[in-house]
């Protein structure tokens, strides 16, 4: 790469580093601030010290601890359900040749690319009409379902792993699913982590859901949490800034603590023929 080629790049990537981390430190120092030092300093003056008062009242007036052992509870069954419907269909896929494989694929296909919002009126009509509205059940339904991108994480990771596995476990005496649960899916635990990563991420985030299938307060989640909170005290921006910490903190120790086994995937955790 040339002289002018490396200073473009260092450039770029200064630029994206700005953007992302600059909003972020604005945000966290402003958390420790009270509203008076917040209005006579500037954003990127250190608080004169660390003050806590503001996620003590984050947490109690926007309802943080019930939003998040809701989402906890939605995130944590989700997954689990991805985990194994996608494990599941990717094994199936990959290790058995069946009539209509290639059409399964193609209504997967069609069925990621089509736009949420042009079903959505049915799905919240059949989310209605089974009695599911208005509880956590709505919501882990609609996350629970097995996607594209779950079973190609799955398909690429087992793609790797050795037939002869299910052969000499075959002769063995196994059965395929004793295969799938001893064998196969403790080899994608990387894959797995992998996929939690993703849907943690995407379900804690996600405000449309919980705000459309459950408006009752005592169902709030983290996201729906926040923006209860901004619309009580939009002008508190310090607030405002420990509730987003909050509602962020999560996500970010989740994936602190599972990002090992991702990495440990990417070097070791296939086996090779």
């Amino acid at each position: 790469m040339s002289i002018t080629g490396k200073v473009l790049y260092y450039l770029l990537f200064s630029i994206i580093i700005l953007v992302i981390f600059v909003p972020l430190a604005m945000v966290v120092i402003a958390s420790f601030k009270t509203s008076p030092e917040l209005a006579a300093t500037s954003p990127f003056k250190l608080p004169s010290h660390l003050n806590f008062t503001n996620f003590i009242t984050a947490l109690k007036k926007a309802d943080m601890l019930l939003g998040f052992m809701n989402s906890l509870l939605i995130t944590v069954a989700s997954v689990v359900i991805n985990a194994i419907l996608g494990s599941m269909t990717a094994f199936i896929l990959n290790r058995f040749d069946f009539r209509f494989k290639k059409i399964i694929f193609v209504l997967f296909i069609v069925a990621s690319v089509v736009p949420t919002y042009t079903t959505e009126i049915a799905r919240f009509q059949i989310i209605k009409s089974i009695g599911l509205y208005n509880t956590l059940y709505a919501p882990l339904i609609i996350y629970a379902g097995t996607d594209l991108m779950q079973i190609f994480i799955y398909l690429q990771f087992i793609e790797k792993i050795s037939n002869q596995l299910d052969e000499s476990a075959l002769i063995d005496g196994a059965s395929y699913f004793r295969i799938f649960k001893s064998i196969i899916f403790p080899l994608m635990i990387p894959a797995t982590a992998t996929l939690a990563i993703i849907k943690v991420v995407d379900i804690m985030n996600d405000m449309y859901i919980p705000f459309l299938y459950m408006p009752s307060k005592k169902l709030h989640t983290l996201s729906t949490s926040l923006m209860t909170f901004v619309g009580e005290r939009g002008s508190y921006w310090n607030e405002l800034s420990a509730a987003i910490i909050l509602v962020m903190l999560p996500t970010v120790l989740i994936y602190l603590l599972l990002r090992k086994f991702v990495f440990a995937g990417l070097m070791d955790g296939a086996i090779k023929e």
